[in-house]
């Protein structure tokens, strides 16, 4: 007989049919769920905006500081490294003391370091103001994706997970927007694209703070108010739960930073340096050009960068695409055998991304990659929400995504150097040979060794699909650290809350166990 994890790949059939079709239940989603998911839509896609400032003016920043590109990364490693730290601060906060008012500080945090980013006149004083925004950064996403998902219908989050991470290209495609239409235009330069994502930033901070905290901590807090829980009282016991939660899931943990490491060399292993192997290997740019990527260097001249943006663009739609179906599709086949589909498919489609030459058909790898690898990416949040110890849903993944995101963020130095050390030859536009850096076989190597290691680690793994995280108790009452569902979720109510206002799946499932079986 096979083994467990390959048994069930696919959810049972109780498991994939309960509840209300799709198109019904997002019929009934009121405007405060509808507010929830796309303020923390916005919050990721702020994220990517503030974090690829530094990608997209990379050039003007070493004519500003007189530094090299190697030390104006400097500032994007940092970043990198930092949000770890941020992920364990926010998350922690946020189980502890809600979604709403955690949200907001990290999203005024992220202004206020961005509006000073566009300030500094030292290079020294760059890298310290980066290095505290990737604290800030690190934050976001497990805030983000607990916010947007937590108070939607089971039905609906698979399709909720799909458009939620695609925020991060769309906030890139603003980005660049900005870059390349605001930034020439001003005589500030890169400093205007800084001050702008932080208008951004702060603009989804107000957001946030027009709407109401999280559903399922409003219900905890009135629980503790009418047992008439201390302040001090509830930080011991979130304490004492958090140490539950570790000694009970350590395990998990680890399989968790696994996962994330490989889909984090997944996503930067395939995108970095594939403007650098565009205009390297493929020819693509004017020898004088810089062309505007997604970490690399902005400004070219107009013909280039219009051909060489468009393939940028195609895969990005590509990436929104891909998140948006493989989340909708999880919710019917599973989390797992989405990613398995979707990580095969990346697998199928690397001698496309790789081998041609021609526009038309780096245009199609670019797409069919980029849909593959965000396809499996859309799954995640989700996944990493409905595995997770329920009170712990905004720090376990957080910390879970930018540990692996600290780890590949190698990713780059790596491509980079194999394919320094492994040549080509192809012939350029004057039917000359030219020997140039591999970047093609170095990227499709690895991107086929992390898409196996990621199949591989995907399989093995827990799912849980269908997980009801928001009828579990918060991090501050007694029973946290092991999933314990709150006393009020048994009863089918809770005090300061109407059933109106509860996920639908939540009531559905309420009037199934008050139904009485027939005879």
């Amino acid at each position: 007989m096979a083994p467990r994890f390959i048994r069930n790949l696919i959810p049972r059939r109780e498991r994939r049919t309960e509840g209300r079709p799709l198109l019904e239940v997002l019929a009934t989603l009121t405007w405060v769920q509808w507010g929830h998911f796309w303020s923390g839509w916005l919050a990721w896609t702020c994220d990517a905006i503030d974090f690829f400032s530094v990608s997209l003016s990379v050039n003007r920043l070493q004519t500003q500081f007189g530094r090299s590109t190697h030390d104006i990364t400097t500032a994007i490693t940092l970043t990198l490294l930092f949000r770890s730290a941020g992920a364990v601060i926010f998350g922690i906060i946020s189980d502890r003391y809600g979604r709403k008012w955690p949200l907001i500080i990290n999203l005024l945090m992220i202004a206020v370091l961005e509006l000073g980013s566009g300030f500094v006149e030292t290079f020294r004083a760059f890298l310290g103001v980066r290095s505290l925004f990737g604290i800030a950064m690190g934050g976001i996403w497990g805030l983000a994706a607990s916010t947007a998902l937590e108070n939607l219908p089971v039905e609906v989050r698979g399709l909720a997970s799909g458009i939620l991470q695609q925020g991060y290209a769309v906030g890139y495609l603003l980005a660049a927007v900005i870059n390349l239409t605001l930034v020439p235009e001003t005589a500030a330069t890169w400093r205007s694209l800084f001050w702008t994502a932080s208008g951004i930033s702060a603009f989804a901070a107000f957001i946030r703070f027009l709407l109401p905290e999280s559903d399922v901590f409003l219900r905890a807090k009135a629980a503790e108010r009418a047992r008439g829980g201390s302040t001090s009282k509830k930080t011991r016991i979130f304490l004492h739960e958090t140490w539950v939660m570790l000694k009970s899931h350590w395990l998990l943990c680890i399989y968790a930073v696994l996962l994330m490491t490989g889909f984090n060399f997944l996503s930067h292993g395939s995108q970095d340096l594939y403007p650098t192997y565009l205009t390297n290997a493929k020819l693509f740019s004017d020898h004088d050009a810089t062309i505007a990527t997604i970490i690399g260097n902005c400004v070219s001249t107009a013909a280039f960068l219009r051909k060489e943006a468009l393939l940028i663009v195609l895969s990005l739609q590509g990436a929104i695409a891909g998140g948006a179906i493989a989340g909708w599709l999880s919710q019917y086949i599973g989390r797992r055998l989405t990613i398995i589909i979707f990580v095969l498919l990346i697998g199928a489609f690397i001698p496309l991304w790789i081998l041609p030459s021609s526009f038309s058909a780096l245009a199609a790898g670019a797409f069919c990659i980029q849909f593959g690898v965000q396809g499996a990416w859309g799954v995640i949040p989700i996944q990493l929400a409905e595995i997770s110890p329920p009170a712990f849903r905004a720090t376990f993944p957080g910390v879970a995504y930018q540990v692996g995101n600290m780890v590949s963020s190698a990713s780059a130095q790596i491509e980079a150097t194999g394919a320094s050390n492994l040549h080509t030859t192809i012939i350029d536009k004057d039917g000359n040979p030219k020997v140039v850096p591999d970047y093609a076989t170095v990227q499709g190597i690895l991107i086929g060794v992390v898409a196996a290691f990621v199949l591989i680690i995907t399989i093995i793994g827990p799912e849980n699909i269908g997980s009801h995280f928001e009828k579990s108790k918060a991090a501050f009452e007694e029973g946290a650290g092991r999933g314990a569902v709150a006393e009020e979720e048994r009863d089918g109510s809770h005090p300061g809350s109407s059933a109106g206002s509860r996920p639908t799946s939540v009531q559905i499932m309420d009037e199934k166990r008050s139904t009485p079986e027939p005879v």
